[in-house]
This record gives C-alpha cells, sequence and structure tokens, in this order.
C-alpha cells in the first residue's frame, strides 16, 4: 500500500511523462510534485516506487518512466474525468463541442466510418468502431466426428448463414452422442441469440450432462468467434497516426506488427468484442494483460447503444502514454453522439 507522499510523487511522475516523453528525474519530479523533500528523500522513494514495479529506470537515464502497472494505478486510483454533458456545449473543449455535428445519421455505415474518423481527429492517434452487429441467433447447429477429441461445430443462422468451426474435446465422443447433444440444444436454444445463450448457461450448466454442457459452451465460443472474425464489420481510421508518435517511430518491427493487426483485424474485434460485454468506459494498458496484444499500446473503449441495447463498441488506440483524461472524454462522449445518432434512424 503507498503512503499520500509515494502517491503524489507517482502521479506526478506519470503526468510528467505523458506531457514530456522523457524519463524523469528526482530534479524535475521536486518541482512537478510540489512537496518540499530533499532530492535524496525523492530518490528513496522513486527506489520504493521500483521496487514495487511501478516505475522503471531506462539505461541511458537516471530518469524513471512507468510501467504497466505503475499506468494502472494511475488510472484507476489517480485519474478524474468527469463525463460531458451532450447538451451543454460550454463544458466541452472546443474540438469536442465542434465534433457533436459531424455526425449524421443518414445511414448507418457512414456514421460509422465518420466516428472512427471523429475519433482519431480528436486523439490524434487511432480510432475503431465496429458496425452495429446484428443478433447472432442459433437457428440449427450441428456437430459431426472428425477424429479423436475433433469435432466441427456447423452454426447455420435464420438468414442461411453457415459457419464451421472445428473444436477440440476434452475426450473423444462418438457420433451418437454428438446427435444427441445436437438434437438436445436444437431443441433448447434455437432461436436464442449467442449472448442470450451464454446467460442461460451460466445458470443451467449444472444441471446440464457433462457432455452436453461441454460441447454448448464450445458451440457458443465457436459462434463468438465466427462473428468476431468477420473483419468487415470493424471501421479503422489514422493508423497512419502512429508514425509519428515517438513511442513507435524508431521501432520499424513493431510498427509492421501494428500494420498487420490494423490489416487483418481479427485481434481488433477479439478486443472490441470483450470490450462490449463491460459498462462505460474501460481502459487496457499493454504489457499487464494478453488483451492488447502490444506491450507499447493502451486502448480506450466503451461500447454504444441503439434503442437501449449494446451493438457495438468504439475505442482510441495509442501509445501508453496517452493523455488518459482526455482520451476517456473523446472516447465516452463519441459513444453518446454514434449511439443518438443510429436511434434516430
Amino acid at each position: 500500500m503507498l503512503d499520500d507522499r509515494a502517491k503524489t510523487l507517482l502521479k506526478a511522475l506519470v503526468e510528467r511523462y505523458i506531457a514530456d516523453g522523457q524519463p524523469v528525474g528526482s530534479r524535475t519530479l521536486s518541482r512537478a510534485s510540489g512537496l518540499e523533500l530533499s532530492p535524496a528523500t525523492i530518490r528513496n522513494v522513486m527506489a520504493d516506487l521500483e521496487d514495487l514495479g511501478l516505475i522503471a529506470s531506462p539505461h541511458t537515464s537516471a530518469g524513471r518512466v512507468p510501467t504497466a502497472r505503475g499506468y494502472r494505478l494511475f488510472v484507476d486510483t489517480m485519474l478524474t474525468a468527469r463525463p460531458l454533458d451532450l447538451n451543454d456545449l460550454s463544458s466541452m473543449p472546443a474540438d469536442v463541442a465542434a465534433a457533436r455535428e459531424q455526425l449524421h445519421p443518414d445511414q448507418p455505415q457512414r456514421v460509422i466510418a465518420q466516428a472512427a474518423q471523429l475519433l482519431s481527429s480528436l486523439s490524434s492517434f487511432v480510432g475503431v468502431v465496429t458496425a452495429p452487429r446484428k443478433a447472432s441467433v442459433f437457428h440449427h447447429i450441428e456437430f459431426l466426428r472428425l477424429g479423436e477429441r475433433r469435432v466441427l461445430v456447423i452454426l447455420v443462422a435464420p438468414d442461411g448463414d453457415v459457419q464451421n468451426r472445428v473444436i477440440f474435446t476434452a475426450r473423444d465422443h462418438s457420433q451418437a452422442e454428438l446427435v444427441e447433444a445436437t438434437n438436445y440444444i436444437n431443441g433448447h436454444y434455437a432461436g436464442l441469440t449467442i449472448e442470450e445463450v451464454r446467460e442461460r448457461l451460466q445458470h443451467e450448466i449444472e444441471a446440464l450432462r457433462g457432455e452436453i454442457g461441454a460441447l454448448m459452451q464450445a458451440a457458443v465460443q465457436a459462434g463468438t468467434e465466427a462473428m468476431a472474425e468477420r473483419s468487415d464489420n470493424v471501421v479503422v481510421s489514422g493508423e497512419r497516426n502512429l508514425l509519428g508518435v515517438q513511442d513507435f517511430g524508431n521501432d520499424m518491427s513493431s510498427l509492421r506488427r501494428l500494420f498487420d493487426m490494423f490489416e487483418q483485424k481479427t485481434e481488433l474485434m477479439r478486443l472490441l468484442d470483450t470490450s462490449s460485454r463491460a459498462e462505460g468506459v474501460r481502459i487496457y494498458i499493454g504489457g499487464e494483460s494478453h488483451v492488447v496484444p502490444f506491450e507499447e499500446l493502451s486502448v480506450v473503449t466503451a461500447p454504444y447503444e441503439v434503442d437501449g441495447r449494446v451493438v457495438g463498441t468504439l475505442g482510441v488506440i495509442g501509445p501508453t502514454r496517452m493523455a488518459y483524461d482526455r482520451m476517456i472524454q473523446i472516447v465516452d462522449i463519441t459513444a453518446r453522439l454514434v449511439g443518438n445518432a443510429l436511434s434516430a434512424k
């Protein structure tokens, strides 16, 4: 547990590093924190913060920079970003207020493209938006045995769209067991969306026979992945902005991997799908989990609603050294603007 002095110094260090992009030394930190402490005392506190894994010292400098864990503590406990009022233009930064007029509810796809461009221009990073997703409904499911512990899941939607996925099961199943599971699932779950099935499974999994429950969970996962891999459902804008970011500019390997992610979009869809199941604005910091595949990246996301139902997610992708308070406001208000524009249809 950090005491108030350590928290103040960590907050000052993160804010100074976000603003300047340079490792922060004890003398700079003394001025930025406003604390009347000797350089030796500040160095001791910084050493403690480093031992806790909250800051690190690059080899080329005596200063310190925040780690993913340090950013997380800063975001969770030291950041205050008040929501903007859509009806009070005076409470908004000028560029955000101007952006309010840019989303025209003429065509959903145009709104999504405009929103991605808006997020990119306001943040100076990358804007991503998933198009409103149709409810992924189970019309018919079939399991076919391919070999030992390998099963083909065939998912058929009401519009005739067919998705196939190969799953690996914990034990081998006979075709007779797979037919029994197919009949049970189609009889009890047909017509429900993947989300509805997922919710029901949470309550019913104990009552289901082991093999049927396991296959049902696998089918839900396969359906979720099938939706996530529809790369035409995500719009990306402003990828080239990352070329000018100091944190990436000299690392061509990281840039190539980033642009591959933007081009393939599969990882993006998985990340945004995870975000759509959370409420409000969420911040994912690279290096602290497997959610963000790049250590140098942070992602700020929010789901958006149409007529009271979450139908998609949008966000900003940029370096971990970003102004999180501003990104939170940009993402929050854009999510509400998109929801309003699409609900007006």
